[in-house]
């Protein structure tokens, strides 16, 4: 079986093939004892009955226990393949955080200064940049444990304060001059 460490199905099954096995050694040892003393041919056809049970039920727990254990390092790999993936992204956004740093301050200030001329209040403020993140009114409402209709109200309010016509509009406001093409220097007009 290896030195692998198994889960608890992969122990019991483990057990299951040595009780099978035990039975069946055990039943084979009576089984020749008896032969040598001289027995009953009914006996030694149940008793050959239970050493054939033995060895099946040994045979047929044993191949389980190999796919259990073939499940289980397949399982262990996708763990840790996952895991080094996670690792990859998050050294990827700590990165691209740390590159943009200073972008994304101008970026927060730029933002700020926009819903302050749009007079926005902090509760309009805080949906209009989830909003912008993408999360949907439901969304909004538990991240601010709120009502659904009360972050519908407050978007409501957020686009009228912006005169825009929706979340779309929103995000074209802020992104629409971000997404400039390569070598493109002024914003659309």
């Amino acid at each position: 079986m290896g030195s692998e460490q198994l889960t608890s199905d992969g122990r019991l099954l483990g057990a299951v093939v040595a009780a099978f096995a035990a039975t069946a050694v055990l039943a084979g040892l009576d089984l020749a004892s008896d032969l040598g003393e001289g027995t009953t041919v009914g006996h030694v056809l149940a008793e050959g009955g239970v050493v054939l049970v033995g060895l099946a039920g040994a045979t047929i727990m044993a191949r389980r226990l190999a796919a259990v254990m073939r499940s289980e390092r397949a399982a262990r790999e996708e763990a840790r393949a996952l895991a080094e993936r996670l690792q990859r992204t998050e050294a990827e956004a700590a990165r691209w955080r740390s590159e943009a740093r200073d972008l994304l301050a101008g970026l927060g200030a730029a933002l700020e200064r926009q819903f302050e001329r749009w007079a926005l209040t902090p509760a309009e403020k805080e949906v209009a940049l989830l909003l912008l993140k993408g999360l949907s009114h439901k969304e909004v409402a538990e991240a601010r444990a709120i009502t659904e209709a009360t972050a519908r109200q407050q978007a409501r309010a957020v686009y009228k304060k912006a005169g825009l016509s929706g979340r779309n509009d929103l995000a074209a406001f802020f992104l629409e001059d971000l997404l400039l093409p390569s070598g493109a220097t002024e914003p659309r007009g």
